[in-house]
């Protein structure tokens, strides 16, 4: 999802407000310098090598989060390029992390490795949102050759395709359109869409808008202008993402595990407590059924705070969950263990596909000039 196009930490959906009002989206130099800040403080941390001369702000390891992997795309107007990155860039994430000392391991198996006194070592964990094909025919022999976990987690809606993956929408709508028309709160709007920077800003508006009403409405605006241009919504999802038969066919790998992700990857703090207990069981229930076997862990749409508290932590408990993962940045702890419903995730970025990257976040350096 969108909000993870940041390497070391989460950027939010622009304001509520701004989507309402329809003023102009934050420009594509802003972004631009955003990355530059971004692309900086990794190079520095890089430079001055702060995952061995400072090894305790690395913690007890980290937690990685992916989306796509696939090959490089040479498209001009690629708005979730950040969610993206190679097979190549994979396997330097997996040799970066054990030539920094991280011990692979799955997900679900932190809780007990982190209490266990007598075990000092780091861990890396490689998790991938949302279940896209490219997991297994990229992702997975990368693992398979460096023998490392990794969960990859399920969303039932876009599985038995249900529900539509508005950000991938919105991205072959702008891609196609010259103008969209839709309904951004004052009424059907006419957007101009013909040019890169039009393009670039009428996705800031989507982005926007899926935040400032309901979500489902915003979806369903979405699609239905998506139809309009030609786009087929659901099409979409049907090539992108893995089908049962397929989960099955990767489940039977010892490395892979299957991870709940919820059913129409809603904002979980934005639904009521009928609609997030729904999200959160029928999602366990999901992939026990297309994997074959019980979910361990589960993943909160978004993730940054808005998306994922206190009582979202507790739905997820109650589910039988020994841990989530949410997209706040932060390197694992034994404070982790007070909250392991809530533990914090790094992306791998496809703005930022270099080994050295890698060990700077794995340095937990970034992560710590971020917090301030």
């Amino acid at each position: 999802m969108p909000e993870s196009h940041v390497a070391a930490g989460s950027a939010s959906l622009p304001s509520a407000r701004r989507a309402a009002s329809g003023l102009p989206a934050p420009s594509f130099l802003r972004e631009r310098l955003k990355y530059a800040i971004i692309r900086a403080g990794l190079e520095a941390s890089a430079l001055f090598r702060t995952h061995a001369l400072l090894p305790g702000l690395g913690g007890r390891g980290v937690i990685f989060t992916l989306h796509h992997v696939a090959p490089a795309e040479r498209r001009r107007f690629r708005p979730n390029a950040g969610l993206t990155v190679t097979p190549g860039f994979l396997e330097q994430a997996v040799l970066a992390a054990r030539e920094c000392g991280l011990v692979p391991v799955h997900l679900h198996e932190l809780p007990a490795l982190l209490a266990d006194p007598a075990d000092r070592r780091r861990f890396v964990v490689f998790t991938l949102d949302d279940g896209y094909r490219d997991n297994a025919a990229f992702a997975a022999p990368v693992f398979r050759r460096h023998a490392v976990p990794y969960t990859i987690f399920l969303t039932g809606g876009f599985v038995e395709r249900q529900r539509t993956i508005w950000w991938e929408t919105a991205a072959a709508l702008l891609e196609r359109a010259s103008a969209i028309i839709l309904d951004f709160g004052a009424g059907p709007e006419r957007v101009e869409t013909a040019t890169l920077a039009q393009k670039r800003a009428a996705f800031a508006r989507l982005e926007a808008l899926v935040g400032a009403i309901d979500e489902d409405e915003a979806v369903a605006r979405i699609d239905q202008a998506a139809r309009r241009a030609g786009v087929d919504p659901m099409a979409i999802v049907d090539q992108l993402v893995m089908g049962e038969s397929e989960i099955r066919a990767l489940a039977e790998d010892p490395l892979a595990h299957f991870g709940a992700h919820t059913l129409s990857h809603v904002n979980l703090r934005r639904v009521g407590a009928e609609r997030l207990r729904c999200e959160v069981e029928g999602s366990a229930r999901a992939v026990a059924r297309y994997a074959g076997r019980r979910a361990r862990s589960f993943a909160y749409p978004y993730g940054w705070a808005r998306a994922a508290g206190a009582r979202e932590a507790q739905a997820v408990r109650e589910a039988g969950f020994p841990v989530a993962v949410t997209t706040r940045p932060g390197v694992l702890s034994a404070d982790c263990l007070r909250q392991p419903a809530l533990l914090p995730r790094v992306s791998l970025n496809g703005h930022f596909q270099a080994k050295r990257h890698v060990k700077a976040l794995i340095s937990g350096l970034p992560l710590a000039l971020a917090r301030g």
